[in-house]
């Protein structure tokens, strides 16, 4: 036996240990429920043989057989909480065998060189991660029969896996994911899943808003009982996920060994990635009512300027002409598509569907319908705001026309608390508050509009369902921005509006940076400095040499919308 094979043995026993404690708690909590029936039954039993006879006893007995009914009750009640309770799933894309029949080919011979169950399923997460999730609950909901020891768990895929990574990449990635099914299968392991969960799921059902008094309050019961139980399981669960996972990349390990470091990288290099390509590229565009529908194809995008520009990444790009993991999807557009809408809904929030106000926007669309419109709207903004502060307008031959002179008269000299530098902001962010405010779905209270399948699906479900009527989004991507990050934002973008203007510029994208200004054709990256130093110090200075660089006149009037 290989010293592979006996430390996933070691890790199998281990977990199957912990399982066995968190089915002992099960049993001990069950035992002390029934433990006043018992005594009922032997208190009667004596009665009726002619022992322990006499008022006293009857008294005893009669009592005692009132206890056992009210805990078996409120066992009953319990149990049934516990077993109804919907553990919250992750919020995925399915992708159906017949979407992707080459993805599902490759996970099922991992799973045969493993030696472990297939998957049930294959859905997708709009994040870098990939892991099982048992959906075992949901099967029983439905009336399904699970299969001895649970049904197999869904593999869970990050979507700019399949875009950035090669398939050989993948599946090294994927290995031990896939390893993990074995452990999954093993009755006792399973069973203790099923019992941590239905705890979990409780403890939430129970703090939930918007329950009556009549069912709020067995509820609430419920949920204090198994709050007690989750935190004696805690120990032993995190435990018996550890060992399992262990025991499963040990598994893993003879399964493309030598890629797998290279392909840790690529994991590493992507999450990067896609976390500029959310914050610096999908958010403007999220704030704005629209949403870019190839977010994946993105990513490669990103990556590969990163490569161009990070000379620690040379030779990324040649992976490039090797197959990518994407071509394992039937129809990679759609599922790019799908999962580009569930990413927006789980970091900004909106609709499930396209409409008014939520539109999806291509890559070739962006720098016209979200950077110059993004510019505008808050060029606009800021001159509304100016005019509710009584500044006048800059331009003696049109009163009416706005200006970036105007901006920068007002800031000039402002420096220090107090001034107009913190009147403007502070009239800024209460404007963009009430506009938030104001649009429904877009990190508001309200869902919106019915669910979003996956690709080829035609599912009607909402993946996000189990989360219940919380507010949207689940997992914002930044803090909330503070009045002078709006304004040097307003600033920066009326300058930009009227380098475009009056100085032939033309708005543009950086795949990691975001919204870009472009002169000549090249991005200028150089903005923010005399923007902050306008803002936070009332120097103009800096800014005055920066547009007179650029040839930007800041007494021509600016279009905005």
């Amino acid at each position: 036996m290989s010293g592979i094979d006996v430390g996933e043995e070691l890790g199998a026993r281990a977990a199957q240990a912990r399982a066995l404690s968190l089915l002992r708690i099960r049993s001990r909590a069950l035992a002390v429920a029934i433990l006043p029936a018992a005594v009922a039954v032997v208190l009667f039993a004596a009665g009726a043989q002619g022992h322990l006879a006499g008022p006293a006893w009857d008294t005893v007995r009669w009592t005692v057989l009132g206890v056992a009914v009210v805990v078996l009750l409120v066992t009953v009640l319990v149990a049934v909480s516990v077993a109804r309770a919907r553990p919250a799933m992750s919020p995925t894309v399915p992708v159906p065998e017949e979407g992707a029949p080459d993805l599902y080919r490759l996970v099922r011979d991992l799973a045969d060189r493993l030696d472990v169950p297939a998957p049930s399923a294959i859905a997708l997460t709009p994040d870098c991660d990939s892991w099982l999730e048992d959906r075992t609950h949901r099967a029983l909901r439905r009336g399904a029969a699970p299969a001895e020891g649970g049904e197999a768990p869904v593999l869970v895929i990050g979507s700019p896996f399949l875009w950035w990574m090669r398939v050989a990449e993948l599946r090294a990635v994927l290995a031990p994911v896939v390893a993990g099914t074995g452990p999954s299968a093993h009755p006792d392991i399973a069973a203790a899943r099923r019992f941590v969960r239905g705890l979990d799921a409780s403890i939430a059902d129970a703090a939930a808003p918007g329950r009556g008094a009549v069912r709020g309050a067995p509820l609430a019961f419920a949920g204090w009982v198994s709050r007690l139980l989750l935190r004696a399981c805690r120990d032993h669960a995190a435990e018996m996920e550890r060992c399992v996972a262990a025991a499963a990349s040990m598994r893993a390990q003879t399964v493309d060994h030598g890629l797998r470091i290279a392909a840790q990288e690529q994991v590493g290099l992507a999450y990067a990635g896609w976390d500029r390509l959310l914050t610096r590229v999908a958010l403007p565009a999220w704030r704005m009512g629209r949403w870019p529908s190839r977010l994946d194809a993105g990513v490669v995008s990103a990556l590969t300027e990163l490569s161009r520009r990070d000379r620690l990444a040379d030779g990324f790009a040649l992976r490039l002409g090797e197959r990518p993991a994407c071509d394992l999807l039937e129809e990679p557009g759609v599922a790019d598509e799908a999962a580009s809408l569930l990413a927006a809904r789980l970091f900004h929030g909106g609709p499930a569907e396209s409409g008014p106000g939520w539109a999806p926007v291509d890559w070739q669309q962006y720098p016209d319908e979200v950077v110059d419109r993004k510019w505008r709207t808050e060029a606009a903004r800021l001159h509304r705001v100016l005019d509710t502060l009584g500044v006048p307008r800059a331009s003696a031959a049109d009163p009416a026309v706005p200006t970036l002179a105007r901006v920068m008269e007002h800031l000039s000299g402002s420096g220090g608390p107090g001034g107009p530098g913190e009147e403007l902001a502070a009239g800024i962010g209460a404007a963009v508050a009430r506009e938030e405010a104001a649009t429904p779905g877009h990190g508001g209270p309200e869902h919106g509009g019915p669910g979003h399948g996956g690709p080829g699906s035609g599912a009607a479900e909402d993946p996000l369902d189990l989360w219940g009527p919380g507010p949207l989004p689940l997992f914002p991507l930044q803090p909330p921005r503070t009045g002078t990050e709006l304004l040097a934002d307003h600033v920066a973008a009326m300058v930009c509006c009227a380098a475009v203007d009056t100085a032939g510029a033309a708005p543009g994208l950086d795949w990691l940076d975001g919204p870009a200004l472009l002169v000549g054709g090249e991005r200028r990256a150089d903005l923010a400095t005399p923007v902050l130093s306008l803002v936070e110090d009332g120097d103009p200075d800096p800014l005055l040499s920066w547009l007179a660089e650029v040839g930007v006149r800041s007494d021509k009037p600016v279009r905005l919308v």
